[in-house]
């Protein structure tokens, strides 16, 4: 059996690691100072939560958190049934190497390489449970909070308690929308991953075009710009959250 995996699937598997982690630190500064879907729903977030203390009925308000809650639920889930396949593969890679070969266009894998990409993916998808699930847990500290919120007549509540409950209770939904982006890049790169059963050079292609089409969708999409138009909400990114409350 061959044992050695060669030079290109390391540089390939490097590669995609370093543009993983960089768009994410890229991501995460360009956020503080240029306007994103993450910089934009921060305000509209305060906004909710602001107006939810003027509703003495949060129903609807409930009703969404659970809404988002089991759409983050799904993904956790099929993370679950990935993992599964993905150990059962790990089974049978030399199967695994016989389908593939039988593909005119992919290049030939020893097993060795195939367990690593395998590998590489089950890592991916443990990775965004634990992100998936940690989102969950945010949304239901979220729902805790929305229950906790002091109602429109109590007079016990001073303005700066509830202008702290604005910003505080939107900084947990931010936290929680937060992981469940981090997810959902997760499975955006795991089929960059799926490219490198075919070819290292495609591999390589396919993760530097995930980048670009994640950095087009959260800094320059269309529903983003419409997003900043809501309320001329984007004249107000990067306001202070005491300031925001306020609005």
């Amino acid at each position: 059996m061959d044992t050695q995996i060669g030079w290109l699937n390391w540089f390939s598997l490097g590669w995609f690691l370093f543009c993983w982690v960089s768009y994410s630190l890229f991501a995460r500064r360009m956020a503080k100072k240029s306007a994103c879907l993450a910089s934009v729903m921060h305000v509209h977030r305060i906004n909710w939560m602001r107006r939810l203390l003027q509703r003495e009925m949060r129903v609807g308000d409930a009703a969404l958190l659970a809404n988002i809650e089991r759409n983050v639920n799904f993904f956790a889930s099929s993370c679950v049934l990935i993992l599964a396949a993905l150990v059962t593969a790990l089974t049978a890679v030399a199967q695994l190497e016989g389908v593939l070969s039988s593909i005119s266009f992919a290049i030939s894998s020893s097993v060795l390489e195939l367990e690593l990409k395998v590998m590489t993916l089950i890592v991916i998808f443990i990775y965004a449970f634990f992100t998936f699930t940690w989102s969950m847990r945010q949304f239901g500290f979220a729902s805790v909070l929305v229950g906790a919120a002091p109602i429109p007549g109590d007079t016990t509540v001073t303005a700066a308690e509830r202008r702290s409950f604005a910003i505080y209770a939107a900084k947990v939904i931010d936290q929680a929308s937060h992981s469940y982006n981090f997810g959902l890049r997760a499975y955006y790169f795991s089929l960059a991953v799926l490219s490198w059963f075919l070819h290292p050079l495609l591999f390589i292609v396919t993760s530097a075009l995930v980048v670009l089409v994640l950095y087009r969708r959260e800094f320059h999409s269309t529903v983003l710009d419409a997003m900043k138009k809501v309320e001329n909400v984007g004249t107000k990114l990067f306001v202070t959250d005491k300031e925001l409350s306020r609005f």
